[in-house]
């Protein structure tokens, strides 16, 4: 499991003064590519020496509590599965101070090649991401 963690930014909050429900997608993306670090490799280093883009082909996320400005807020990402060309991850999204659970989602990706075909994963980030591998879920 990553963890990834950062403040509300005011420019992430609507006129009710809460986080704008598409912010929630994006710090899923900023865990994402910190899970990726972490597992020894950055995105941007595989879409360069591989060519091969992971896309969003499915996203999930179910809202609880609304963060706020300047809240602490704790990505935890965690894979669920690694097949040859397709990726699933969970993510818990918290408020670090309260302890309290804001959101909770699922992202499905699709390795792709530059001209959008699907494509197996390299072996190598296969392997880097099996490693990984959340247990017991």
């Amino acid at each position: 499991m990553s963890e990834s963690r950062f403040r509300v930014r005011y420019a992430e909050t609507d006129q009710m003064g809460v986080v704008y429900y598409a912010n929630y997608l994006v710090w899923m993306e900023v865990g994402r590519t910190d899970f990726c670090r972490e597992c020894g490799f950055s995105y941007h280093e595989m879409e360069t020496e591989a060519g091969i883009s992971i896309a969003v082909a499915e996203a999930r996320c179910r809202y609880r509590v609304p963060a706020r400005y300047d809240d602490t807020i704790l990505v935890r990402t965690s894979l669920l599965e690694v097949r040859s060309r397709a990726l699933n991850f969970a993510y818990e999204i918290i408020d670090e101070t309260s302890d309290t659970l804001l959101a909770e989602g699922e992202t499905r990706h699709i390795a792709i090649d530059k001209g959008g075909r699907p494509r197996s994963i390299p072996e190598r980030y296969r392997r880097l991401l099996s490693a990984g591998l959340a247990t017991g879920t």
